[in-house]
């Protein structure tokens, strides 16, 4: 198995109430004038159409300008949310809600099992170990260690093969550019110096050499938040040399790619090396490292399909790949002919979307059917063991270990079921509890329905809705829809503690699983790209209408959230359909769809959008939905919560700065149009528990009180 170093994060939840108390809505709160917003003149011409930008000067975050735009914004929006009288009755349930155990699955490093803890409400999850299953835990990394305000988050952990050493990174204030640190696991003294500037990367070990990083130059001029970044390159550090030493092992100039990851094989045999431009498809090399002064040898050399290594046999190779085969195959070839034209096929394509991982000398397929996991354990020649009983209709993850494991660890939740940790028997094919969550919340009191709905044009398109058992479909049940529809991203089910708010109001939670993602496969991804984008917009508006039509809600009790790529949606959807919502949370969003490209990484996202430099076609498809550029004067939108960070340097702030002035200024009716900017704070991974309380409160209450449903105080 492959290893990649990443940090799950844990959320679940919960309680049941035994006393009601109802706060009304304040019907006389006021929104403050909203900030002078100037207006520059500034205009580009794309194919011979000029287009006005007048609040281009919102893209510079290191001016005064803006900073002082920031916070005149956050002033108006705190002002508007003080007054909402059920606020800290949220906040204070919230609060309690999460104040339970939170663990993680563990895993195995040498000599200790590993596995992450938070008591409840610490800001950032603490790493813990112990030996054997009754050995004493120890803290072995504390985060919350790390700055005094909990902004500084642990990004990635990783271990070498015998678990002597290991290697994690950090974030500052969410920031995508991160630091590692190199530590003697005995005792967790530093080895050497910290590596800067490291960005979109993993960490993978060879021996006790050193390890593989990726990261890009960083910008010398302007921003670092929102410079654009290009060549990704991959670097070795060997331990106790300097960083500006590091060998460059792929990547550069001669090749430039926008994102490079590598990992060795589990033997340690293979350096495996995945480049890609755009965030689908990929180059995949590899490099035998027992083999003195090897080249990479290309396996796939062009980036038309994804593919990657899983394992391997010796020379043998167990390659994943969408080639001929959109919902995704295993397949086996050697190294000596490890080109497609050689591949054979270990496991085949079928109907449903595979994610395949390995543990136990063991193949696992994850399988989505219909957005839920199906699981199969087969051995290495293909062969079907068992398919694992799942404690339900839901999303299990964590089918991975070493080859020599005996058992391993998986998570299942789904939107009422809280997640829960079991230990997979992977000779017996037998599960049982290892952990279960620690809230005090009964599932049997809601439920979760799946239904397929028709899109515009015809499509049929699947979609979960919760709630609680007993309500009435009449129309008037306050609902969060929630999307997200792109980047062959699926939206499984799983248990949040923030939903917990809505669910117990007697509200209705909806998650519509739209083109664009991966639910179905590659075909369904390419559906909502380019000049497809549109349906994945349609699939939106029509699970509203449906949720109307089935009177679970109606506009007036509808909102609709969605981040980054999702805050794209949130933003079309009330742009071309005002009327339809009556709550829109676009956050963190894409929301200027001629400029997106130009900062940081953005680039590389033109797979899934296209860009407005390609052709005139493409330009006008974007300028038709490109939310900050659809907005019309004299329109009423919804209610309008704006989110996004200071430090957001995945999709800049800028974003939404465009987005919110443009609004403001062009909003029409009562409705107040707000931007909520966190500071010190990025895309939305590594936020401390307070900032995530923080937002979800507001959350909730703005939506409560723009719906007038008020909140009824719930009381353990």
């Amino acid at each position: 198995m492959i290893k990649y170093a990443s940090l799950g994060v844990l959320a679940l939840m919960l309680t049941a109430c035994q006393q009601e108390k109802v706060v009304e809505s304040n019907t006389k709160i006021t929104v403050k004038p909203y900030p002078n917003s100037s207006k520059g003149t500034q205009q580009d011409i794309y194919f011979g159409v000029t287009v006005d930008d007048p609040y281009r000067w919102l893209e510079d975050d290191l001016s005064q300008e803006t900073k002082n735009w920031v916070k005149a914004e956050n002033e108006v929006t705190e002002d508007y949310l003080s007054q909402i009288p059920f606020r800290e009755n949220i906040r204070k349930r919230l609060e309690k809600l999460w104040n339970y155990e939170k663990y993680s699955a563990p895993s195995k490093e040498g000599d200790w099992t590993y596995f992450s803890k938070n008591d409840g409400l610490q800001n950032q999850s603490v790493i813990y170990r112990k030996k054997g299953e009754d050995g004493k835990e120890e803290v072995f990394l504390d985060p919350n260690k790390f700055s005094k305000d909990g902004t500084t988050s642990l990004a990635g952990l990783s271990f070498s093969k015998d678990g002597s050493l290991a290697a994690y990174q950090i974030s500052e204030g969410g920031s995508d550019w991160t630091k590692v640190i190199i530590i003697k696991a005995e005792d967790k003294s530093i080895i050497g110096d910290t590596l800067t500037n490291v960005k979109f990367s993993g960490m993978a070990w060879q021996g006790n050499e050193g390890i593989y990083y990726s990261s890009y130059d960083k910008p010398k001029a302007g921003s670092a938040l929102s410079a654009m970044t290009d060549q990704h390159k991959l670097f070795f550090h060997k331990l106790n040399t300097p960083q500006n030493t590091d060998a460059l092992v792929f990547g550069g100039p001669s090749t430039p790619r926008r994102y490079i990851g590598a990992g060795l094989t589990e033997d340690e045999r293979f350096l495996v090396v995945t480049a890609a431009n755009t965030t689908s498809g990929n180059e995949l090399y590899i490099k035998d490292l027992k083999a003195p002064n090897s080249a990479f040898v290309p396996i796939v050399n062009n980036m038309e399909k994804n593919h990657y290594v899983i394992d391997n046999e010796g020379d043998n190779l167990i390659i994943f790949t969408e080639l001929n085969a959109p919902n995704g195959r295993l397949v086996q070839t050697n190294i000596s002919n490890p080109t497609a034209e050689h591949w054979k096929d270990l496991i085949p394509e079928t109907e449903n979307v595979l994610s395949p991982s390995t543990g136990g000398g063991k193949i696992f397929a994850t399988y989505l059917k219909d957005a839920t996991s199906l699981v199969k354990q087969f051995d290495r020649n293909g062969k079907l063991e068992h398919e694992v009983e799942l404690p339900g209709i839901g999303t299990a993850a964590g089918f991975g270990a070493k080859k020599d494991d005996k058992t391993l660890y998986y998570t299942f939740t789904n939107y009422v079921n809280p997640g829960t940790i079991y230990q997979y028997d992977i000779a017996s094919g037998k599960s049982e509890v290892y952990k279960a969550s620690a809230i005090q919340f009964d599932p049997s009191n809601y439920e979760s329905k799946q239904v397929f709905y028709t899109s515009k044009d015809g499509t049929k398109v699947p979609m979960i809705i919760t709630y609680k058992k007993g309500i009435k479909l009449d129309g008037t049940n306050p609902t969060l829809l929630y999307g997200y529809g792109g980047f062959n991203i699926s939206l499984t089910p799983s248990f949040s503690t923030s939903n917990v708010i809505l669910l117990e109001q007697g509200g209705v939670y909806a998650v519509a699983n739209l083109r664009g993602g991966g639910e179905y496969g590659e075909t369904w991804h390419l559906a909502g790209t380019k000049m497809k984008k549109q349906n994945v917009f349609d699939d939106f508006i029509a699970a509203a209408e449906y949720l109307i039509k089935e009177k679970y809600t109606s506009s007036e009790k509808l909102a609709i959230a969605g981040g980054s790529n999702g805050g794209l949606l949130v933003a079309a959807s009330m742009t071309q359909r005002p009327e339809l919502f009556k709550v829109a949370f676009p956050a963190v969003g894409v929301l200027d769809m001629l400029r997106y490209h130009k900062f940081t990484a953005g680039a590389g996202w033109a797979f899934d959008y296209g860009t407005a430099d390609d052709s005139s076609e493409m330009f006008n498809y974007l300028y038709k939905y490109s939310p900050y550029h659809a907005l019309k004067q004299g329109v009423e939108y919804p209610a309008t919560m704006v989110s996004t960070a200071d430090h957001d340097d995945r999709v800049v702030p800028a974003h939404s700065f465009k987005f919110a002035a443009r609004l403001q200024e062009y909003h029409k009716g009562p409705n107040p149009v707000l931007i909520r900017i966190d500071t010190k704070a990025g895309h939305g991974a590594g936020k401390s528990t307070a900032m995530v309380i923080a937002e979800q409160t507001d959350k909730w209450a703005f939506m409560f009180q723009n719906m007038n449903v008020g909140y009824k105080d719930v009381q353990k």
